[in-house]
């Protein structure tokens, strides 16, 4: 069931037992892990009654969606476990999975960027602008995730497969096609990387053309330079991780693209980096936990206090330079 004609079609036993296991038994651990963590954050949140603000609704929707990623991680760990050789020639059987998979992991990317750009709105707002994220902005955020997550993910199960044909399959991520990955990858990637590190930059900026302000006019300027400290090293690790999670994969997909060796012809060295890619996500779903409800929580403390301090110190500033 592979592409190129001069490939063997014998699906015999491929994988070692051994080192179906080895690369098995981490899987199920980090994403039962990941499943502990991310019910946790959900609980949290429920049960402070924490909704009401536009943050913690995304919060909680990005615990969701990490939540399914280690769910479809988990179901294909054990596929992967008790049956191998699937995960190499393809089946219908990973069809549901890898397709839940999917859904799963852009869901969480596009929660990333309205988390993202949530929190440049947050500053922005501090510092007087007009617009305002408010629930029904975040609720209507992630509704829109969801539905472009779910029609994307989901287009392998509505007919864009190679289960029925051999051109263009993949070899990493059989049964589906290599166009798709690639329609799916590249600018989810792009979407990934780069709003994320426009927001974040521009966070940034605002916070220190606001203190050079502030300090202008003889005020203090501690409570901007902690802020700005303290969003500077969580886009660093927000960066980190999302390199970390996403670019083997990424890396994985254009391999796959350029490939023309034969499935067997890739066993075991090209197989273990795929498993590997696949721990990577799952590590990112235990990380967001760690970074967005956290760390967050500082940072938006610090975002309350700018809000109180900024119309006064303005006013006052005006009021002196008269």
């Amino acid at each position: 069931m592979n592409g190129y004609p001069n490939c063997s079609t014998n699906h015999t036993k491929i994988w070692s037992q051994y080192l179906v296991l080895a690369l098995g038994i981490p899987q199920l651990t980090i994403n039962i892990a990941s499943v502990i963590f991310n019910c946790t954050v959900i609980f949290t949140r429920l049960a402070t009654k924490d909704l009401h603000k536009p943050i913690s609704v995304l919060f909680c929707n990005l615990a969701f969606s990490d939540l399914f990623t280690s769910f479809s991680g988990f179901w294909i760990s054990m596929l992967f476990i008790t049956n191998p050789d699937i995960t190499i020639f393809g089946s219908k059987d990973m069809l549901a999975p890898y397709a839940l998979y999917t859904m799963s992991i852009l869901s969480t990317i596009y929660n990333l960027v309205s988390i993202g750009i949530e929190r440049y709105l947050a500053v922005a707002a501090s510092m007087r602008t007009r617009f305002r994220v408010a629930r029904k902005h975040s609720i209507a955020a992630v509704l829109i995730n969801w539905v472009l997550a779910f029609f994307l993910g989901c287009l392998p199960l509505m007919g864009w497969n190679c289960l029925s044909t051999e051109k263009n399959l993949s070899v990493l991520y059989s049964p589906f096609c290599v166009d798709y990955l690639i329609f799916i990858a590249i600018p989810n990637v792009v979407v990934a990387f780069i709003i994320p590190l426009f927001t974040y930059l521009r966070i940034i900026i605002i916070l220190r053309k606001r203190k050079l302000r502030m300090k202008a006019c003889g005020q203090a300027t501690g409570t901007y330079k902690s802020a700005e400290i303290q969003v500077a090293r969580t886009s660093i690790f927000i960066w980190l991780l999302a390199l970390i999670s996403y670019a083997p994969f990424f890396a994985g997909v254009i391999f796959d693209a350029t490939n023309h060796q034969c499935p067997i012809d890739l066993y075991p060295g090209v197989y273990i980096f795929r498993n590997c890619t696949a721990m990577l996500i799952t590590m990112n779903c235990l990380g967001n936990p760690i970074i967005y409800t956290l760390k967050a929580k500082t940072l938006g403390a610090k975002l309350k206090a700018l809000k109180c301090l900024s119309t006064n110190r303005v006013r006052a500033c005006t009021i002196e330079n008269i």
